[in-house]
């Protein structure tokens, strides 16, 4: 019998089909041991790790002015009295029937549930409103970028699936209207350290063992000696752009 088991049958007035919460509680904790040791690692090797203290950023994070991210991270408080927040997701959004008049959200749309969050979209539009969503993408037509997301960084599924792969989705929902496409290209400067740690950062990088990770930055680096000038990358990136009109 594991020590949890016979920790919960020695609680007084037990019950095995209606065990109050708090007791459920008190029995996993006597089974755990707190973490004590601490140990400093590089933030590429933290992964899986617990902190053992807040970590704030002594710089601006992201340091661009032009970055490839799902979203940022923002303090409520910064936000001014006259704006409300509301705790929701995409596929249960805490606003009224026909409230908005635009809906929009950027690439963390590859983590929605699409039937559902279309669906929820829909909703909170009045008719005739809209939904705007948008991916930053690196342009891999030409052949140095599609190597280094192809085989260096893990190619993005959503540049596999094509813009087909958000605007079919919005289709087929029949939910709106024909769905508005538009691309807008633009580069990233990037030094030698920059383009090695955007690549390190990357989760494909990261979980690599040591001998397998040091030949991929190895070959990063060849690539910023073979296509950057005067000791700058410019890499590019093209935006996708889309738009539908609720029926």
């Amino acid at each position: 019998m594991s020590r949890i088991v016979e920790i919960v049958h020695a609680i007084e007035g037990y019950d095995p089909d209606a065990l109050h919460v708090d007791k459920a509680r008190a029995a996993i904790r006597a089974c755990l041991a707190p973490v004590r040791d601490v140990e400093r690692v590089p933030v590429r090797a933290a992964l899986g790790r617990v902190l053992a203290e807040d970590i704030v950023p002594a710089i601006d994070v992201p340091g661009h002015d032009n970055t490839a991210m799902d979203g940022y991270a923002v303090r409520f408080a910064d936000l001014g009295a006259d704006v409300t927040v509301l705790e929701g997701s995409a596929e249960a959004i805490p606003v009224a029937d026909g409230a908005a008049d635009v809906v929009t959200c950027a690439q963390a749309f590859h983590w929605f549930d699409p039937a559902v969050a279309l669906h929820e979209m829909a909703r909170v539009l009045r008719p005739g409103g809209r939904i705007a969503l948008v991916w930053n993408t690196r342009d891999d037509a030409q052949a140095w970028v599609a190597e280094l997301t192809g085989t260096v960084i893990g190619r993005s599924e959503f540049r596999a699936g094509g813009v087909n792969a958000t605007s079919d989705r919005v289709d087929e929902s029949g939910l709106f209207g024909p769905v508005d496409r538009a691309s807008f290209a633009h580069v990233q400067l990037l030094g030698r350290e920059d383009l090695v740690e955007l690549v390190r950062s990357r989760s494909q990088c990261a979980v690599l063992p040591e001998d397998q990770r040091t030949p991929v930055l190895e070959r990063v680096e060849s690539l910023f000696d073979m296509h950057a000038r005067d000791g700058v990358l410019a890499m590019p990136y093209v935006t996708e752009c889309f738009r539908a009109v609720r029926r």
